[in-house]
């Protein structure tokens, strides 16, 4: 039967009239504590009235000019970006696929002149987007699947396999697309002394490094973004998702020798880079990029660490691990268990959760959350875990 809305979600019958913080409320007036923070993207919560004040103040003014004319809120924002990061330069989109699209473009232009150059190398398990270039990248079964014929050029590797990566490099290779923490793929961490070796083998042979931070970046692990632990750069960084704190936003960071063939009429986007969605990433940045901001990310994620530990421990029958840094963590389920089954008792308990693949349960919420609200979360998580025991037996 057709709907007016496209059925592509399997999506829940539940709906919600506000956010207050960590917390929604249905149209019903139930109150759902949010561990999903609109998969990773609300990092302040819902409502912040710093973005709030934002979103009210530049949409008094001006929303879209198109990027015809310079764009104030816009540059403020790459400067930000630039003086926080890597990067010298910054491509704005509206979201992680239009990033990991422009991404792909971007290093097939830096080797337009060297036709041998067309070989990526990506990883098992990954998430790029889903536009037909990004799920070339990521090459599942469950997001190619009837859309092909496939974008070329893409292989895959097992995630975090360096040894196998380094028996492929060549000077045949154009880049290296990863996520230093897989999110759809159930929170796996690439060990720093990994990300360390991809950098090196690219460096090699010469071949670009694209990290792929839109889920894990923007303070979720306790760093401004996850690589900056392993003490490596990238030359390009695709991120999306937190930077808007729920207002569509992305961009792509490059280096100046990444973005150098990137001029005039190379790629463009109608709505990236708005004067609404940057005055909120103006904002963002300001609140998220500060040692006292990040330092309680680190603090509030080794202390629900602790507290799934001990959960993990309560139900050694249904949880197997916990995995992730700062407040991007997971369960891993054992064998029979299925994790939407975990989150739809959960959110029986007012908790909201997000599934991911290899049986794991995500908990990402919002980045501003307290302490508290982390204790309630993991005690109604403690009270679902019982539930499905008790189903069980």
């Amino acid at each position: 039967m057709i709907t007016p809305v496209m059925p592509t979600y399997n999506r829940i019958p539940l709906s919600f009239e506000r956010g207050e913080g960590a917390w929604l409320v249905a149209t019903d007036g139930r109150r759902f504590l949010d561990f999903g923070a609109g998969i990773a993207v609300n990092v302040l919560g819902h409502a912040h009235p710093a973005l709030v004040e934002a979103v009210s103040a530049q949409a008094a003014k001006v929303w879209h000019v198109s990027n015809l004319y310079e764009i104030p809120e816009q540059r403020m924002l790459a400067e930000a970006l630039v003086d926080a990061t890597f990067a010298d330069t910054v491509f704005f989109t509206n979201s992680g696929t239009e990033a990991a699209e422009g991404g792909i473009k971007l290093v097939r232009k830096y080797w337009a002149a060297e036709p041998s150059r067309t070989r990526c190398i990506a990883f098992e398990g990954a998430f790029h987007g889903r536009s037909t270039g990004a799920i070339a990248a990521a090459g599942g079964a469950k997001l190619t699947e009837g859309f092909g014929p496939l974008m070329p050029g893409f292989e895959h590797l097992p995630f975090g396999d360096i040894p196998a990566l380094e028996a492929t490099m060549d000077e045949r290779v154009a880049a290296v697309f990863i996520e230093p923490i897989q999110g759809e793929g159930g929170i796996r961490t690439l060990p720093d002394g990994a990300l360390k070796a991809i950098r090196a083998a690219c460096d090699r042979v010469g071949a670009l490094l694209v990290l792929d931070e839109v889920q894990c970046g923007m303070g979720r692990t306790g760093q401004l973004f996850a690589h900056e632990r392993a003490g490596i750069t990238p030359d390009v960084m695709l991120v999306a998702k937190g930077i808007g704190g729920g207002f569509p936003l992305g961009a792509i960071l490059a280096t100046e020798a990444a973005a150098a063939p990137m001029v005039a009429g190379s790629h463009g986007s109608t709505y990236g880079g708005n004067p609404l969605g940057c005055a909120v990433g103006v904002r963002v940045m300001q609140t998220v990029n500060t040692p006292d901001f990040l330092g309680a990310v680190r603090a509030k994620g080794g202390f629900m660490q602790q507290r799934l530990g001990a959960l993990a421990a309560n139900h050694p029958d249904l949880i197997e691990e916990v995995r992730g840094e700062g407040l991007m963590l997971g369960l891993r389920l054992t064998e029979g268990h299925a994790p939407a089954a975990l989150v739809d008792v959960a959110r029986e308990e007012g908790l909201l959760l997000v599934p991911a693949a290899d049986r794991v349960v995500r908990l990402l919420p919002p980045l501003s959350i307290t302490e508290d609200e982390l204790a309630e979360g993991c005690a109604r998580l403690d009270r679902a875990a019982g539930s499905i025991a008790r189903v069980a037996a």
